[in-house]
């Protein structure tokens, strides 16, 4: 039945229900509801011929049952340990049910959306078409208007949206709408220091290899870190790597960033020379219009600090894990939006973009890092559950996903406030606070390492409890114990019955990196994220090598087992809000997790006794 458009707007004024502005098989209901954060601000409504890529995500079919795979998978006292799935069985388990798209079909070919418009993920559990405000207003009884961030950006979004009743069940999110997500890299979120003298000429090459006996004391300047003290530090400096045929690492890049070559082969020719090589051969995967652009940063791009992330994170991530090859996943889905713009876009929506592809992919690396986060509370429920839903799948597939912990302690002096009632709230990272996730928190110097600061320039090493995710029970015996010890004056301000994070930590002080052809220092857990990535991808070259399976879901064994073979963190905190936040402690702590990881000690523990079964 279609309705007039008087009858139309006879329903809009209904209020929370509604009868749909196309079928009245059901009414509508509001299905979700998230307000901005204070740094978005609302400056007039959308433009109605504003095109957007839309994204629907459908009810998994047996998503417990991919979880309990997982969990049985990721359990190092499993008989199924490290048996991992293949694409095809996660597909099947989490492909929607044939009600599931009737229903869905159905609605939107009474909305006047085709067939032949959609496209859908692997396991057509997201469907994708571009469509106008005008028709996604009706489409979801709703009205979306123009944000501006305080940065200057803009964005679409609609606080708001509904669903005919009957469709409830069956569709779990659909982006964008509510969420004003904003991921942010290197370049907002790291901390570049020495600002007067920042950027320096390429020093002549005072490389010298490794000597046997060195230990990180005489290779480590804390102030200037590279990678031989990296490796020498966490103990990957005498490794050789035996599996590079069979193993793979990877980073992301979005929001425009790549990984310059040039850039990376001069960082690799003075800090790691055997793996120059790798700068011009490790594969760039492009994604929906990702960005490969290989030339010199203009002076805008210089300004706004342009493949700082992305050059960070592949000499990095090179500079450790050499010579296991490398692939960079560079994800658009970000174009640069100005309110009257016309083309379609899927701003600030670039997990969606990544996930469905790499998860189309029949063979994929061991370990992915991610320097890119935003607070939790600018993401809705839903669309927090169903990203953390699609690194759940990753996971059952092998891969080890990693997410800085942030780089603000607790949350920025002055940005500490609820989007929901302006109450004082520390700020979680969200992917962080994904249990399927491992988070990386940050740290400086040797002998001690401790949690990483700078007051400089206010970089902290984050840490926290999600609202939306609740505490796994493989956390529990590390996190309860933590929690009692905290001051009685802070418990408000979190969610202490939250997925706790950071899990682990490594350097995230003062990293060398070659960015338009000069030196420059970086602050950030977007430079211990890599770091750890590499390892990590070290440990799953030595589990190949011996014919065993790769890590995958670190989470379940970090907590179990694996703690063992990381440093403890005792000193430092992670402050902010005006408050001392979360102490570094014995043990567990939510400002570095159990510690920087130290290979030998790993490696032992994974190739030991019942450290990790066969296929």
């Amino acid at each position: 039945m279609v309705t007039s458009i008087a009858t139309f707007a006879a329903f809009l004024a209904v209020g929370l229900v509604s009868s749909s502005p196309i079928k009245a098989r059901t009414p509508y209901a509001v299905k979700e509801t998230h307000y901005p954060p204070p740094q978005w601000q609302r400056v007039g409504p959308a433009r109605s011929n504003h095109m957007i890529n839309l994204q629907i995500g459908l009810k998994q079919g047996q998503f417990d049952e991919l979880e309990r795979h997982l969990y049985e998978v990721s359990d190092p006292d499993h008989h199924r340990y490290g048996q991992h799935l293949s694409a095809d069985e996660v597909n099947d388990l989490v492909k929607p049910s044939d009600e599931t798209h009737n229903l869905v079909h159905e609605w939107l070919q009474d909305n006047k959306i085709e067939p032949a418009s959609l496209e859908y993920s692997p396991a057509k559990d997201w469907i994708k078409v571009t469509i106008s405000i005008e028709d996604i207003e009706t489409l979801l009884d709703t009205e979306y208007s123009t944000y501006q961030h305080e940065d200057g950006e803009y964005i679409v979004r609609t606080p708001e949206w509904s669903l005919p009743l009957h469709l409830h069940d069956h569709i779990e999110t659909i982006q964008p709408t509510n969420s004003f997500f904003k991921p942010r890299p290197v370049a907002k979120t790291m901390k570049k220091i020495n600002e007067a003298a920042e950027y320096q000429a390429l020093a002549p090459s005072n490389y010298k290899p490794p000597t046997v006996g060195q230990t990180a004391a005489d290779v480590c300047n804390v102030s200037s870190v590279t990678p031989l003290c990296l490796r020498t530090l966490y103990g990957t400096v005498d490794y050789k790597v035996q599996a590079a045929g069979k193993n793979k690492m990877a980073l992301t890049d979005y929001l425009g960033e790549s990984n310059n070559r040039s850039d990376t082969k001069l960082f690799l020719e003075q800090y790691r020379p055997e793996a120059a090589s790798a700068a011009y051969s490790f594969d760039v995967q492009v994604i929906a219009g990702g960005n490969n652009d290989q030339g010199q940063e203009n002076a805008t791009e210089l300004s706004a600090g342009k493949d700082l992330e992305g050059n960070l994170d592949s000499e990095t991530m090179l500079g450790i894990g050499y010579p296991t090859p490398l692939i960079a996943y560079t994800t658009g889905g970000s174009p640069p939006f100005t309110p009257d713009e016309q083309t379609p876009t899927d701003t600030n929506e670039p997990y969606l973009v990544w996930l469905q592809y790499v998860l189309s992919q029949k063979n994929l690396p061991g370990v992915v890092s991610n320097s890119y986060q935003d607070t939790e509370q600018t993401v809705p429920y839903s669309y927090a559950v169903s990203v953390c839903k699609g690194f759940a799948q990753l996971g059952a597939r092998g891969v080890s996903v990693l997410f800085g912990s942030g780089d603000n302690g607790v949350g920025a002096d002055g940005t500490c406030i609820s989007n929901v009632d302006n109450s004082t709230t520390f700020l979680a990272m969200f992917p962080s606070t994904c249990p399927y996730v491992t988070s990386v928190g940050g740290t400086k110097f040797i002998n001690p390492e401790v949690v990483a600061t700078d007051a400089r320039n206010g970089y902290v090493s984050g840490g926290g409890f999600s609202r939306y995710f609740p505490r796994p029970s493989w956390q529990d015996a590390a996190v309860k114990p933590y929690l009692a010890s905290l001051p009685k004056n802070i418990t408000s301000f979190f969610n202490a019955t939250g997925r706790a994070f950071p899990d682990i930590a490594a350097q995230g002080y003062a990293y060398i990196t070659v960015w338009n052809g000069t030196t420059v220092h970086l602050d950030g857990t977007s430079a211990a994220t890599p770091t750890a990535s590499a390892i990590l991808a070290l440990i799953n070259d030595a589990l190949i090598a011996a014919g065993k399976p790769t890590l995958g879901w670190l989470n379940p064994w970090l907590y179990k087992k694996g703690y063992k073979a990381f440093t403890d963190v005792t000193v430092g905190s992670s402050s902010g809000c005006g408050t001392n936040g979360f102490p570094a402690t014995t043990g567990w702590d939510a400002a570095s997790g159990f510690g920087t990881p130290y290979f030998p000690k790993i490696k032992n523990l994974v190739l030991g006794s019942g450290g990790h079964s066969k296929n």
